[in-house]
């Protein structure tokens, strides 16, 4: 089902330098993530992509993809000290000009810490930035897992805001933001956020949203929240945060699981439905494994590595879903993972994507299985 066609694009994101959090929410999750000690070279950055670039089908004289975008982070964009530099790399190695300007982020961490660096966004064409809170300080600094997190998000507001940029201000809905969510409220008002977003011509992006149910995030789930949980929201803000999303923020799994009992379908029916209908992109870690990054970085999705296996097994791999993970998801019904994984009385609130929570699951206990072998 993920098959590349020759007018598709396809990413390359490297994690060159990894990232400063270890947020409990991050689809990504934690198991390929960089330190100072297993980070990648600019050497290494160019090496792969020349792989990539060389690469053909046997009888075939072009790539599989039409262009070829390459990033230099997957976590935390910008945490190098040579985030300019990063940028022209990316330029240089890529069909087309990265589109920062439209993915709407900047690193929170270099906002906290570099004074010029919220000017350098603005000059990239950044008009709104996404800053995510998990609630107030404690509860932002235990999500993130640093301490100091949610000072940073409060100097990266003021920052963003001095440079001409609109701040977004996303939170994560778990059990912990809910006694947190009346001080929020009260802090954007406190600082006059959307008087001065207006003032610089948008409007100010205030919401609440449920986490994905993958990666990390299968670890919160003492802390997931409930249909209860949306009854101590504030009416107002929670009405505010439907109408961004479009659709009311969740259904709980016992309504889902009756819904998909029956599905034959699997979790994820297409490769545009998995990435949005944005490009995909191939994460590649240090070391040079490479995961398909619309899923956990985890030994279930992992498609090969670029040095001990090319990159043709790699596309392979991809192509033909030859992990646990690409066959829990794109092949295994909704009724199988219903049966296997769906809780019958479970009031755990999902934006419709449970089944994905399900998938990963399989794909987890199909590794342990695989490994043991």
């Amino acid at each position: 089902m993920p098959a590349i066609m020759p007018d598709d694009d396809i990413g390359l994101a490297f994690d060159m330098h990894g990232c400063p959090n270890r947020c409990r929410h991050c689809w990504l999750g934690h198991q390929a993530v960089a330190t100072p000690r297993t980070h990648m070279t600019e050497d290494d950055v160019r090496w792969a992509v020349a792989q990539f670039r060389a690469f053909r089908r046997p009888g075939e004289s072009r790539t599989p993809w039409k262009q070829l975008r390459v990033g230099t982070w997957i976590r935390e964009p910008d945490y190098s000290n040579d985030y300019r530099r990063l940028r022209s790399l990316e330029i240089e190695l890529s069909d087309v000009p990265p589109e920062r300007d439209r993915m709407e982020l900047l690193s929170v961490w270099r906002l906290a810490r570099d004074p010029e660096y919220a000017h350098w966004g603005y000059e990239l064409g950044i008009r709104e930035c996404q800053i995510t809170f998990f609630g107030l300080e404690r509860a932002t600094d235990w999500a993130v897992r640093r301490r100091g997190a949610f000072r940073d998000l409060l100097i990266a507001t003021d920052r963003l805001l001095a440079a001409g940029i609109r701040p977004r201000w996303q939170l994560i809905f778990t059990k912990v933001l809910v006694p947190d969510l009346a001080g929020l409220i009260s802090l954007a008002e406190e600082l006059r956020i959307r008087e001065r977003c207006e003032a610089l011509g948008g409007p100010f992006s205030f919401w609440m949203h449920l986490p994905s149910p993958d990666g990390a995030a299968l670890d919160l789930d003492h802390v997931w929240p409930t249909d209860r949980d949306l009854d101590r929201a504030p009416r107002d803000f929670l009405a505010q945060s439907e109408a961004h999303a479009g659709s009311p923020l969740g259904r709980t799994e016992r309504v889902l699981l009756r819904a998909l009992r029956d599905d034959p379908g699997p979790a994820v029916r297409s490769v545009k439905e998995a990435t949005s209908g944005n490009p995909v992109w191939l994460y590649v870690a240090p070391g040079f494994d490479v995961y398909p990054s619309q899923f956990s970085v985890s030994a279930a999705f992992r498609l090969g590595n670029i040095r001990t296996d090319g990159v043709g097994a790699i596309i392979d791999a991809w192509e033909h879903e030859r992990t646990p993970g690409l066959q829990a998801m794109f092949h295994t019904p909704n009724s199988e993972l219903a049966r296997l994984f769906g809780r019958p009385y479970s009031r755990r609130l999902y934006d419709g994507d449970v089944q994905w929570r399900w998938a990963e699951l399989l794909a987890r206990s199909e590794e342990r299985h695989r490994e043991r072998k």
